[in-house]
């Protein structure tokens, strides 16, 4: 995962298990589970009471990029003709691509 500190200040507490980020131990998401065929981004924020929320609220605390699903072609046997088939694979969701950036939570 890449970690990108947005500005100075204390961050969020977060931890990855697999494809799992949890912050603050109060919200986990599986970010294999949002990968779609483009971009997707995930504002993390909190709101007048202090909670976490999905979306935006009052104030960032993190912000979530994953980028699109990727895919590698794959020969799988020939047509009717004799020409190779190819089938389009998606590729193993990859963590390491996963951009986390963290605001601070003072201020």
């Amino acid at each position: 995962m890449i970690i990108v500190e947005k500005n100075e200040g204390v961050k969020i507490n977060y931890s990855v298990d697999g494809t799992k980020l949890t912050l603050n131990d109060e919200m986990t998401l599986d970010l294999g589970k949002y990968e779609r065929d483009f971009p997707v981004h995930i504002d993390i924020c909190t709101n007048k009471f202090g909670f976490l929320s999905f979306g935006l609220s009052e104030k960032y605390v993190a912000q979530i990029d994953i980028p699109a699903r990727e895919y590698q072609e794959v020969q799988n046997g020939t047509d009717e003709e004799g020409n190779p088939k190819i089938e389009m694979v998606p590729v193993a969701f990859d963590m390491d691509k996963v951009k986390l950036t963290l605001w601070s939570l003072e201020g």
